[in-house]
C-alpha cells in the first residue's frame, strides 16, 4: 500500500510547527541578558543567510508495509557511489569479524598447546592427573 501525501499539506504542517516553536522561544527572550540576545541575533542572521543556500527535498511518497513505513524521495538515483557506500562498510564489518575469529582461534590453539607442553614435560606422567588420589595429594600439600 502506497500513500502519497500532498506537498502543500506537509508544508502547511511544517509551517505550523515552526511558528509554534518560534512563539515559545519568543516568549522567553525578554528575560535574556543583552549580550546573549546579540549573539542569538547574529546566529539568527547567519542561519537565515544559509537557509537560502540549503534546499531540503521532501518525501514524495510513504510506503507502508506490515507495520513499517519508508519514505521515498522520488527522482534520486545514487548510482555507483550509493551502492559502494552501502557495500564497503558491510565488507569492512565482515573482514573485521573474520579477523577477530581467526585471532581468537589462534590464541585458543596456543593456550591448548602450552597446556599440552606443560603436561608432557612435567615429571609426572599424564595418567597421574586423572587419578582421584592425586587431587587429594595436592590438597594435602597445599595446606602444608
Amino acid at each position: 500500500m502506497t500513500t502519497t501525501l500532498d506537498p502543500n499539506i506537509i508544508a502547511a504542517y511544517q509551517d505550523r510547527v515552526g511558528r509554534g516553536i518560534a512563539a515559545r522561544l519568543s516568549d522567553s527572550t525578554h528575560e535574556l541578558p543583552n549580550d546573549i540576545s546579540e549573539r542569538l541575533k547574529s546566529a539568527r542572521m547567519q542561519a537565515l543567510a544559509k537557509r537560502n543556500v540549503v534546499k531540503l527535498q521532501t518525501a514524495t511518497s510513504v510506503n507502508i508495509q506490515g507495520g513499517s513505513a519508508t519514505l521515498n524521495a522520488g527522482g534520486f538515483s545514487g548510482g555507483l557511489w550509493s551502492g559502494l557506500g552501502a557495500v564497503i562498510p558491510l565488507l569492512a564489518l565482515v573482514a573485521g569479524l573474520l579477523t577477530i575469529a581467526v585471532v581468537q582461534e589462534k590464541q585458543r590453539t596456543n593456550e591448548i598447546a602450552d597446556v599440552d607442553v606443560e603436561l608432557l614435560t612435567d615429571d609426572l606422567p599424564p595418567a597421574a592427573y586423572a587419578d582421584p588420589g592425586f587431587a587429594h595429594f595436592l590438597s594435602i600439600n597445599r595446606r602444608d
